[in-house]
């Protein structure tokens, strides 16, 4: 039975990738390094260093490391200039958040910078929503890679257990996902998985290995996921 979820960032909570895309563009472009809608959305799951250095690695050219920093530091200053007035929120993504909130354990398994998740969090009061939060900077390996959600899972249970709940299991935990290697690394560490097409086709999500499929989470309410991952 469902006990806790972990929930992807970007694309699931909030609908800022094309943001993202936006501010790497204009920060690539004065590299002389061209990034298409294609180039982009073909390394979701990565974190902003491998990002980068996938571009780098597609232009042929080297880059250092504290160049990469540079780049990345660039990004996110851009991105907080284009999410400063509204944040651009999935439809139905606040109202499912506070309502698990009250049944479930949730915790946030992303591979954005940790300061970009609290901003926005903080920004639109879901912060105290969130029992844990496994960013870019508490992993050393990317999406598809399981290490992120491995990590969510023993955070998210030694919080409920510090709280005086019993252990969980693997099957206790549903992973929340928007893209083929989010799921494939929810599904790499044992835990059950609902895909959104906010990002990419249900059939990508079920190839990945998705256990269900959904086009929004408006309808969602805790008994329809404790019926559906028993």
């Amino acid at each position: 039975m469902i006990k806790a979820i972990l929930m992807d960032f970007n694309g699931v909570i909030i609908d800022d990738e094309p943001l993202h895309m936006k501010a790497y563009q204009e920060i690539f472009a004065k590299e002389g390094i061209a990034l298409s809608e294609d180039h982009y959305y073909s390394c979701l799951g990565m974190d902003d260093k491998a990002f980068v250095s996938a571009q780098y690695m597609r232009a042929e050219q080297e880059i250092a490391a504290e160049k990469t920093s540079e780049i990345i530091e660039a990004k996110t200053v851009r991105w907080r200039e284009l999410v400063e007035k509204e944040v651009p929120l999935f439809e139905g993504a606040e109202n499912f958040v506070r309502k698990m909130a009250k049944d479930f354990a949730l915790g946030i398994v992303s591979m954005a910078r940790r300061e970009e998740i609290e901003y926005v969090l903080e920004k639109i009061a879901l912060r105290d929503c969130f029992t844990i939060i496994v960013s870019a900077e508490d992993v050393s390996a990317h999406k598809p890679n399981p290490e992120c959600y491995q990590t969510g899972f023993r955070l998210i249970d030694a919080a409920r257990t510090a709280l005086g709940g019993n252990p969980i299991v693997h099957g206790d935990c549903l992973v929340v996902e928007d893209a083929p290697q989010g799921i494939l690394a929810g599904k790499q560490a044992g835990l059950k998985t609902l895909g959104i097409t906010n990002t990419v086709s249900a059939e990508r999500l079920r190839e990945a290995g998705a256990d269900s499929v959904t086009k929004s989470l408006s309808d969602w309410m805790p008994d329809t996921l404790r019926r559906v991952f028993v």
